[in-house]
Parts: C-alpha cells; sequence; structure tokens
C-alpha cells in the first residue's frame, strides 16, 4: 500500500497525542470490522468575540498507521477552530491534509471526523447540563 509523506509523518510523529484530564467533551467511535478505536478529547474556551474554540486538542487511537494519521491530522485542523467550523470538518478534509489515502483506508478519514463530532456533542451536552 502506497502512503503519502504526510501519512508517514503523522503516523510516525503523531500530534496532540494522548489525553486531556478534566476535558470539556470526549468523543469515542469504533469501527468493529477493522478493528480501530479513536478517542477525541476536547478544551473549550471563549475567544474575544465570544465564541467557544477549541484551545486544546488530543486522542488516543488503537489502531493502524492511518488510524493514528487521521486522528494526527484531525486534531490539527480543528486545534484553534470555533466550535461550529469544527463540526464542519469532513473526512475529505482530513484526507486532503494528508495528501490522500488509499481508498480501502477511507473509512479511517471517516472515523476521525465521527470521533470529533460525538467529541463536540458531548461537550454540547455537558455546557447544558
Amino acid at each position: 500500500m502506497n502512503y503519502s509523506k504526510e501519512v508517514i509523518n503523522h503516523f510516525t510523529n503523531p500530534h496532540n497525542q494522548g489525553s486531556i484530564s478534566d476535558p470539556d467533551g470526549v468523543g469515542m467511535v469504533g469501527n468493529p470490522v477493522c478493528g480501530d478505536l479513536m478517542k477525541i478529547y476536547l478544551k473549550v474556551r471563549k475567544n474575544k468575540k465570544g465564541e467557544d474554540i477549541i484551545s486544546n486538542i488530543k486522542f488516543e487511537t488503537l489502531g493502524c498507521a492511518t488510524a493514528i494519521a487521521t486522528s494526527s491530522m484531525i486534531t490539527d485542523i480543528a486545534k484553534g477552530k470555533t466550535i461550529k467550523e469544527a463540526s464542519r470538518i469532513s473526512r475529505d478534509d482530513v484526507a486532503e491534509g494528508l495528501s490522500g489515502l488509499p481508498p480501502i483506508k477511507m473509512h479511517c478519514s471517516n472515523l476521525a471526523s465521527e470521533a470529533l463530532i460525538a467529541a463536540i456533542e458531548d461537550y454540547k451536552k455537558n455546557k447544558q447540563d
């Protein structure tokens, strides 16, 4: 399988890997077919305009090289974005950020965007409580 330099870089040197103690939102998704499991943690604060922005984001992923690379990439893309902007990050944005993925591995970018959305939904739910 041919991987781009970006996929290899994000796999061998993942960005934002780890957990956040006392996160504002946590999203966990898994794919039973391939066995990948992703967990994304969010820390949210207000910017000068009063909008909720992702001030910190981390991930823990159990899975293949592509699963780790897509987790790393989505955290890079989402960090510093408003919740509204981050909720619009698609699997295609993740794949583009990694200079493409083999078709058989596109489900990993889908899983990454699902994990981010799950963390955002968890944040919104916690905020209402």
